[in-house]
């Protein structure tokens, strides 16, 4: 099997499919047996991507985050089962300790996310808050906790600040200070650092540009549309969950520097490697059987052994780094533009994931590859009007009206509170998705069922 070619394969069509832009890198016992870079890291298309180019993790920072953890655990400066308020005794949640938030089981209010505090900052006082004020939000809010702590895994954002106040507290130092002297310099990350580019800058324009795609069909950059910048600029003054800027090669030195115990012991390692139990003393694990430690996603894999690995994304964003922990693999690709189309983009991410595990991966395919080539029309015109909306659809998507244009059919729908249009494209005779999802939409008589919901043309 040449790995190597095909990964490059996979990067290829999905590149030219609309499904990638980025770079990424395959390495074995240290030693890389594939990298590339491909598309640009710029909107205008004028900076050609290079493997080296800098890119922002978004959540893969969590790691370096828990790391820091660690370390002042080692010091004897806290224990991770140490309650919260004992650092911070104005936080309102009792119970909640530094182990709760690292293992995303601390119980904060369901609607507790980073943009519901950043985005009014930035839009309505136009300025970027900084870490610090996440406990006066909290504290403000007046929310009650979803959960008792360590009863639910909640993946959230907001505990992970709190743990970055946390590590300035104890250390004394700036979190991108400590960061650098304690990990980033010590494991040879010398492109690696905490930046907040937004609020002070970007210092290289080796740095990619993360790019929204707008209903027009252009790249814009995330901090300028209309659309994304509200949070994208108003969150950058926050750390713990975002903002390690790294290459692909920095991320392998980290991987070596983990398996070499030489920033974070093996011991500790095997810690961070635990999957979190919750309070009813099960492990917790997601339907793909995948569970949380800290700051680490841990699936044990019957053929592969122990695998640890994180997801990052932004608007204009996603990251991915793997770890074959028996097996002394990584996996890593950073991706900097929305996909044109999710199946290709889909297509890459389970293309790259199979090669890594030693299996033939499938084509790269978009939805003009899998729809109905010469689909019957006779009917389309019975499925235009608009629908009802589903109480508990909350605007996360709600299909509003469907109407005819060029002899296609496309659709009104308000996603995440934001209007949209977009094609649908037949999958049958009834059945329609679209490019930028994998939704399935079935017409009936006077009726459109999508997202388990069947309802009314009005």
């Amino acid at each position: 099997m040449d790995k190597n070619a095909l990964f490059e394969k996979v990067a290829r069509e999905a590149y030219e499919k609309g499904g990638f832009n980025g770079v990424w890198l395959y390495a074995e016992k240290g030693e890389i047996v594939s990298k590339g870079a491909i598309g640009f890291r710029d909107a205008e298309n004028t900076l050609p991507m290079q493997v080296d180019t800098i890119f922002e993790m978004a959540s893969v920072t969590k790691q370096f985050t828990a790391a820091a953890v660690m370390l002042l655990v080692r010091e004897g400066k806290l224990s991770v089962d140490d309650l919260y308020t004992k650092y911070f005794p104005e936080y309102p949640y009792k119970g909640v300790t530094v182990r709760h938030l690292l293992t995303h089981t601390s119980g904060m209010p369901d609607d507790f996310e980073t943009d519901t505090w950043v985005a009014p900052a930035w839009e309505n006082e136009h300025r970027i808050p900084p870490c610090s004020e996440i406990l006066r939000f909290i504290i403000d809010s007046g929310e009650e906790p979803s959960h008792e702590p360590g009863e639910v895994f909640r993946y959230t954002d907001i505990g992970y600040c709190l743990l970055a106040n946390l590590v300035e507290k104890l250390s004394g130092e700036k979190f991108e200070d400590f960061l650098k002297k304690r990990i980033f310099e010590p494991a040879g990350m010398d492109d690696t650092n905490i930046l907040h580019t937004r609020r002070d800058g970007r210092p290289s324009d080796r740095i990619a540009r993360n790019m929204v795609l707008e209903q027009n069909g252009n790249y814009v950059p995330s901090d300028l549309s209309e659309e994304t910048a509200g949070y994208v600029v108003g969150s950058d003054g926050l750390n713990g969950c975002d903002y390690a800027y790294t290459t692909v090669f920095d991320m392998l030195k980290w991987d070596r520097a983990l398996r070499e115990g030489k920033v974070i012991t093996l011991e500790e390692q095997a810690i961070m490697y635990t999957p979190v139990v919750l309070s009813s003393g099960e492990e917790y694990a997601d339907e793909d059987g995948d569970s949380y430690g800290f700051g680490w996603g841990v699936n044990r894999d019957e053929e592969h052994g122990l695998i640890v690995q994180h997801s990052g994304g932004m608007p204009g964003l996603n990251t991915w780094f793997e770890r074959f922990i028996d097996e002394d693999k990584v996996l890593l690709f950073f991706i900097n533009r929305d996909a044109e189309d999710m199946r290709a983009n889909g297509g890459f991410w389970d293309g790259m994931m199979a090669i890594a595990r030693g299996e033939e991966p499938e084509p790269v395919v978009t939805i003009e590859d899998v729809m109905v080539k010469d689909p019957d029309k006779s009917n389309w015109e019975s499925f235009c009007g608009k629908y009802e909306h589903a109480e508990d659809d909350e605007d996360d998507f709600v299909i509003d009206e469907v109407f005819m244009k060029d002899g296609e059919l496309y659709a009104n729908a308000v996603i995440e509170g934001d209007d949209t249009t977009f094609r649908l494209y037949p999958m049958g005779e009834k059945e329609f998705g679209r490019k930028g999802g994998f939704l399935k939409l079935t017409f009936g008589e006077g009726c459109l069922s999508y997202n388990g919901h069947t309802l009314k043309k009005l």
